[in-house]
Formats: structure tokens, sequence, C-alpha cells
């Protein structure tokens, strides 16, 4: 009988990371959510998961997904110059606040977590980001630390959607008339299709967001916002 390891450890350190109150503070791009909530798109319950579940498949599963098992494997193989040039292609994907958001906080939390590390290619990894010879995107840095904590890489992203996704919805609370109850059920139901989202992920990293593109295009003067803690 094969034996599973619950990886204790990175789980909670995961926990902590991940909670938008950690000193290192979090962000999220909302991808429109307030100006499909002015223009009447989003305005209940099923048209805010329907707007949820475009983000993952038309965001996440062609970038985000794409691009930290694409980290993972890379760590495996321990091919550092292509991992500094993947960083740096990654960033130049972003719009210039996101990037810097994701380089702020990627920077942000190295300083917590870099100690003790012992794998080779993450210690390698953190020293050119240190030394500013690397981009230190947020998504990286995750990623590099998951890998030296031993978190599987369906596992970390998990808990990366999760907490991206909460705290997008949360940004409906105030400017919608959709109910607490009702956002919190809409995010149980994703735990159900995020790991079949995961494991349909693009093999092919693409910037391309109909969903953000759409609002931008319907009203120029509503923009999404960028929410940082």
């Amino acid at each position: 009988m094969e034996m599973h390891i619950t990886p204790t450890k990175a789980l909670s350190r995961f926990i902590q990371l991940l909670d938008g109150v950690f000193p290192s503070g979090a962000f999220v791009h909302s991808f429109g959510l307030e100006p499909h909530i002015v223009l009447g798109f989003v305005n209940d319950k099923e048209s805010l998961k329907n707007f949820l579940e475009n983000i993952i498949e038309d965001q996440y599963q062609k970038m985000e997904f794409t691009i930290v098992k694409k980290v993972f494997t890379l760590l495996k193989e321990e091919k550092l110059n292509h991992l500094l040039k993947e960083d740096k292609k990654f960033a130049s994907m972003l719009s210039y606040e996101w990037a810097k958001a994701s380089k702020d906080l990627g920077e942000n939390y190295l300083k917590h977590i870099d100690f003790d590390i012992k794998t080779s290619i993450v210690k390698s990894y953190f020293e050119k980001v240190k030394n500013k010879e690397s981009y230190g995107n947020e998504l990286f840095i995750l990623s590099s630390y998951a890998y030296e904590l031993g978190l599987d890489e369906d596992i970390f992203l998990l808990l990366w959607a999760k907490k991206s996704l909460i705290n997008i919805a949360s940004a409906s609370l105030k400017i919608s008339r959709i109910k607490p109850s009702e956002i919190q059920q809409i995010l149980f139901s994703f735990d159900e299709i995020l790991e079949e989202k995961i494991q349909q992920s693009s093999r092919k990293v693409s910037n391309f967001n109909p969903l953000f593109e759409e609002v931008i295009f319907s009203h120029l003067n509503l923009e999404p916002k960028m929410f940082t803690t």
C-alpha cells in the first residue's frame, strides 16, 4: 500500500504566508470585478460565480497555474538560468502596477522565509533575487519556497488559488447586494472544481484575458483595481 505523507510543516507555513494580514501583505488583481458590478454584469450570486469561474479558466489556467508548474519543473531539473529567464519574462507580461506589486511582495516574502534553506537550486535563486540579478516575482518566490518545503505543486496552487479567489470575491461585499453567506457558498463550491482546473492548465503561458479586455473596452473610465494589504 502506498504511503501518503502530509507535509504538515509546509501547509502550516503557507496558511500563514497566504493570509492577507501577514506582515508582508498580500495583493490580488480584481480583473475588472468592480466595473462588472457597476455596469450590472455582476449583480447576484450566480453572476459572481460565473465571473470567478471565468477568472480561473481565462486567467489562472493560462497563466498562473502554467507558470507555477514550469517553475517546479525547472527547480527539479536544477536549471537556474532558465528559471531566471522565466522570472524576467513573466514580469514583462504583467502591467506596470501588477509587475511592481508582484516584485515588492516577492521581496517582502523573501525577507521572512530566507532562513535554513537547504535545497541548492532554491538557495541560488534566492541569492540572485537578493543581489538584484533576478526579478523575484511573488509566485516565483512562493513556488520556490513550496518546493523547498516539499509541498506538491498542485496543493500549492490549490492554496494560492483559493486565497486569491477569496480576496477577489471580498471586493464585492461593499459595492454589491450579494450577501456574505452567498459569497461563502460560491467559494465553497470551487473546492470541487479547482483540482480539476489545475490539472487542465495550459502548456503555454498566455496573458490574454478576455474578461479583462471586455471591461476595458466597455468603459474606459472604470479600471480594474489592485488590492494590497
